[in-house]
Parts: C-alpha cells; sequence; structure tokens
C-alpha cells in the first residue's frame, strides 16, 4: 500500500503560479504511476495530469498543456505538480493518486490510492 498526501495549495492571482507536491509513504513507489486530478463544486473529479514510474512519459488534460508540468522524485518519494500561468477555472481541489505497475490512465477508478486533497484557488 501507500499513502498520499498533498501540500502546496492556496491562493494565488491569474497568472500565477504554484507548486503542489504529493508525498508518498510505503513501499515501492518507484513502480507506481502516478497522477493529478481536480474537482470542483459540483463537478466530478477529472483528470489533470500523470506520469509513469520512471517519469519517462508524462501526459496532459488539453486545457494544462503548456502552462502545468508534471514531474517525480523517487529518491524523495515524491511527485510535484508546477502550475503556471493560472486561470480562475483552475480552483479546485488537487488530488494525487497512484496505481501500481501500469501505463499513465485518466480514470478515476484507474487509480487505487488517493490523497486528501489540497485546494488551490485563483482569484480574478
Amino acid at each position: 500500500q501507500v499513502q498520499l498526501v498533498e501540500s502546496g495549495g492556496g491562493l494565488v492571482q491569474a497568472g500565477g503560479s504554484l507548486r503542489l507536491s504529493c508525498a508518498a509513504s510505503g513501499r515501492f513507489f518507484s513502480s507506481y504511476t502516478m497522477g493529478w486530478f481536480r474537482q470542483s463544486p459540483g463537478k466530478e473529479r477529472s483528470f489533470v495530469a500523470g506520469i509513469t514510474w520512471s517519469g519517462a512519459n508524462t501526459f496532459y488534460t488539453d486545457s494544462v498543456k503548456g502552462r502545468f508540468a508534471i514531474s517525480r522524485d523517487n529518491a524523495k518519494n515524491t511527485v510535484y505538480l508546477q502550475m503556471n500561468s493560472l486561470k480562475p477555472e483552475d480552483t479546485a481541489v488537487y488530488y494525487c493518486a497512484a496505481v501500481l505497475n501500469v501505463g499513465v490512465r485518466q480514470g478515476v477508478n484507474d487509480y487505487d490510492y488517493w490523497g486528501q486533497g489540497t485546494q488551490v484557488t485563483v482569484s480574478s
């Protein structure tokens, strides 16, 4: 099993940047595909970005391409989401998720482990 704890959320003005972190505990973190999802009030949780176990492959939803970057440091058991040029529509609770030994998946049901979420609010 793996436990996930997100941090780095907060309030930022439109055009600003934030870096989210997701610290994982448990064994074999480097074997997990990691994903970031987000959920705003009244909407379903949706895929934002994903990264394979080695970091060699990354995937993004279209609305964040060119603005967000996912990365991981397996030595630190941590995955990051660098968010630049933030927009008010990026406001949401951001969750990291993990699934063992598969390629990047974009469905909520494809992931086995979830963090508690961190709030990101972008003001206009």
